[in-house]
């Protein structure tokens, strides 16, 4: 793999689009009185529609404050967060991944995705084709008559992706989907992710404190300091986001640099 292979720029599919996100002057604080505390803020942020986004940072820096703003399970004390121009609501505009995948255990595969077809208004007749569709998007034709609880969890966690993407939001919120997963599964799950992203083209925000993840799955990566969290480097990446397998992506120079640069700057930025 050439340094011109990896240094091209990637297609931008959120170039000359409308903006997905936008997040003006927003500061959260939990608790009242004397036990508040600020967890976020002020941030300003505007994410382009198609746009790949990781926010990485310490634990505590309110990552995950910035996705639930987002996703609108929570508001801002202060500031505005809009998606697609509306204030954000829950179920509403976005499918979410959390660390845990939250499916429903006495039922199958099947049953888990057909309850998400159903909430996304999905009519009944489409709804076998469209499990299929997504079940071969995430790796897990064949599967569907299983119990959850008769699946790896890298496979729940397959199954909680495709449950998000089933209502064909154009916003898809993960707040550290992989963490509770080993190296290998972690690695599987973050190509696939990387390859649903870019045959949707849908806007992606991915919550995570490593470096390494970021700069592999990121367009765009935002570093947060220690509470409260502030944008501390906002950092393009110029890597392709298609046509480079992933072992050639992971060892080529400009990914040990992106990585080297995220690395210092998260850890500067908990200091």
């Amino acid at each position: 793999m050439t340094s011109s292979d990896v240094s091209a720029p990637p297609e931008e599919a959120g170039t000359g689009q409308a903006e997905a996100v936008r997040l003006d002057r927003v500061v959260h604080r939990y608790g009242l009185g004397g036990e508040s505390f600020t967890a976020v803020g002020p941030v300003d942020l505007t994410v382009p529609a198609g746009e790949f986004l990781v926010l990485v940072g310490a634990s505590g820096c309110g990552k995950s404050t910035l996705l639930r703003l987002v996703a609108g399970f929570e508001r801002p004390t202060r500031g505005s967060v809009r998606v697609h121009g509306a204030e954000p609501r829950p179920g509403a505009g976005a499918g979410v991944v959390f660390q845990t995948p939250r499916l429903f255990p006495w039922r199958t595969v099947r049953g888990n995705i057909d309850l998400a077809l159903r909430y996304a208004g999905v009519e009944r007749a489409r709804r076998p084709e469209r499990r299929r569709e997504l079940l071969d998007r995430v790796g897990l034709a064949g599967v569907e008559g299983r119990r959850v609880w008769e699946i790896s969890g890298g496979q729940r966690q397959r199954v909680a992706i495709a449950r998000a993407l089933a209502a064909e939001n154009p916003l898809l919120l993960l707040d550290e989907p992989f963490a509770a997963l080993d190296a290998l599964t972690r690695e599987r799950l973050q190509e696939d992710v990387r390859q649903v992203a870019a045959r949707t083209g849908r806007t992606t925000v991915f919550v995570t404190h490593s470096a390494e993840e970021a700069v592999f799955l990121g367009s765009r990566i935002i570093v947060l300091t220690r509470s409260p969290g502030t944008v501390a480097l906002d950092l393009p990446v110029p890597l392709p986001r298609a046509g480079v397998g992933a072992e050639d992506l992971r060892n080529s120079a400009e990914f040990a640099e992106l990585r080297a640069r995220v690395s210092h700057a998260v850890k500067a930025a908990a200091a």
